[in-house]
């Protein structure tokens, strides 16, 4: 009885090894299986990404080696489990979007966008295979890249995808080096301007830039006096944006629309020439008398429109120097003076006679995606549609200013599109110092950021409200720029930011 006893136990030993064998065997085969590129591919069904994978340095290079789906998009396998927890939770999540959405539903060019990549690719992953920073034939740019990445990887939370974002998907346009040249643009067509534009009343005009074929459409703001900032009971409204004032505004022109790539490259042509006077001189002596020229932006890395369009769209990633220094080449160029808007102006002509949230109306709580109940129940965008560039309709990206209507005065994309500059410093308490009844106030003397206005293409609807405030964020927004000094005319880190252009009327004009 003993012997049968023993024996059954033996035989059940034996018989759970073999399961438990066979069940390894199983799940091992069908991990193995379920990180091919093929089983990826089955749900992963766009098939640009398969593509783009083949064109890419992963998968066409001097060595020959293959770089596959999992070796980027999981963790290295460390015995530690993080490899298979990430395969579960990513597992998961694309079963989910595979049943739910439709391809036509995904917005696949922003599946490119480097603060998306960095959540879906894994840094040491890239070092699991490329073990060295510095191999031979490394370029002296990618040296000191590579250096500075090596010093602030853990301080600055750096990523390889934050330069290489095409290593993995080719990316047509695509580049991390220096600019060469200067892009060609819509206004490369056309008659180049002798004269500016002449004005012969307060009204709507068309500057016309000398020299180029760039021009840009100026409306006439008429003064008046309004209420900055937002009610207390005013949704999402922020501290920052009181107390209410009752501010005098003088008459000025404003840019329709941000200036554009058209515009810009006019700029960046004319001026990128070295030997040119250095524009801090201009701006500390706060003149342009004598002066012939000024010294304009380095080139960027890259084409920095992000491959989404040059010509109408608004131009991104320049510094507040850059955009000031744009405004000092502008007025040398028509002998009016351009600059950009003080905030007070920029609410004045974003609200146009309005009182409330927006200048077409509508309710924050009812436009907005933020909230407990975010992706359930949407909000009706009909309206706000019509006048915003902003996360529900932008797919990811700047659009034409012909996208949008007008608002009262005439101006496109005051709300959404891209973040626009303001001359004033920043302060959280700015409106405290303010005086009812005051004209034109232009901010606090001194700080160390900038107001920016208006909200971007990836903002929600809380973002842009009228009263709505931000300002730059200067070391961040130059995060990953390893130069040193790092630039003082093009942003790394920050793609939707761009500006307005405001001229002073000349004291000849009369105002009605």
């Amino acid at each position: 009885m003993a012997r049968r006893h023993t024996k059954i136990i033996v035989i059940s030993i034996i018989a759970g090894i073999l399961v438990g064998v066979t069940a390894v065997l199983l799940i091992n085969r069908a991990y193995i299986r379920t990180t091919s590129n093929e089983y990826c591919m089955s749900c992963h069904y766009h098939s640009e990404a398969d593509e783009a994978w083949k064109q890419s340095h992963h998968f066409q290079n001097a060595s020959g080696t293959v770089t596959n789906c999992a070796e980027c998009h999981l963790p290295p396998a460390d015995g530690s489990g993080r490899q298979f927890a990430a395969k579960v939770r990513m597992g998961v999540k694309d079963l989910v979007s595979y049943k739910t959405k439709k391809p036509g539903d995904i917005d696949w060019a922003a599946k490119r966008d480097p603060e998306y990549a960095r959540k879906i690719v894994y840094n040491e992953s890239c070092k699991a295979c490329h073990q060295t920073l510095f191999p031979e034939g490394l370029s002296d740019d990618g040296v000191t890249a590579h250096l500075y990445y090596e010093e602030n990887e853990a301080k600055l939370d750096l990523q390889c995808i934050s330069c290489h974002l095409d290593a993995g998907h080719h990316i047509e346009g695509y580049s991390h080096k220096k600019m060469t040249g200067v892009p060609i643009g819509g206004a490369s067509d056309g008659p180049v301007y002798i004269h500016p534009a002449t004005l012969t009343g307060f009204e709507d005009y068309v500057e016309l830039i000398p020299g180029t074929r760039a021009s840009i459409s100026m409306k006439a703001i008429p003064g008046g006096e309004f209420t900055i900032g937002s009610p207390s009971d005013e949704a999402f409204r922020s501290e920052d944006e009181g107390p209410q004032k009752r501010i005098v505004i003088s008459p000025f022109f404003m840019g329709e629309s941000e200036v554009s790539w058209d515009q810009y490259w006019a700029f960046y042509a004319e001026t990128m020439s070295e030997g040119r006077i250095d524009p801090i001189e201009v701006m500390e002596h706060n003149s342009t008398e004598g002066i012939d020229a000024v010294s304009g932006p380095t080139p960027p890395f890259g084409i920095p429109d992000q491959g989404w369009g040059m010509g109408d769209r608004p131009a991104i990633t320049m510094t507040h120097y850059a955009a000031e220094v744009f405004c000092q080449w502008l007025s040398m160029k028509t002998g009016r003076h351009y600059r950009l808007p003080t905030e007070a102006e920029w609410e004045y002509a974003a609200r146009g006679g309005s009182e409330g949230a927006y200048f077409f109306g509508g309710e924050p709580r009812r436009l907005s995606a933020r909230g407990a109940f975010k992706g359930i129940f949407k909000p009706d965008t009909t309206l706000i549609n019509s006048y915003a560039v902003y996360a529900l309709n932008s797919r990811g990206r700047t659009a034409e200013p012909s996208s949008v209507k007008p608002g009262p005065f005439g101006l496109r994309n005051m709300y959404g599109n891209v973040m626009e500059y303001c001359s004033d410093w920043y302060s959280p308490d700015a409106y405290s110092k303010l005086r009812d009844g005051q004209t034109d106030p232009t901010g606090p003397a001194d700080g160390t950021e900038h107001v920016v206005r208006g909200g971007m293409y990836s903002d929600d609807a809380s973002a842009l409200r009228s009263a709505a405030r931000a300002h730059t964020m200067h070391e961040q927004w130059l995060r990953t720029d390893p130069q040193m000094p790092k630039s003082i005319w093009w942003y790394s880190d920050i793609k939707g930011i761009g500006f307005r252009v405001v001229c002073d009327v000349p004291d000849n004009l009369i105002v009605p």
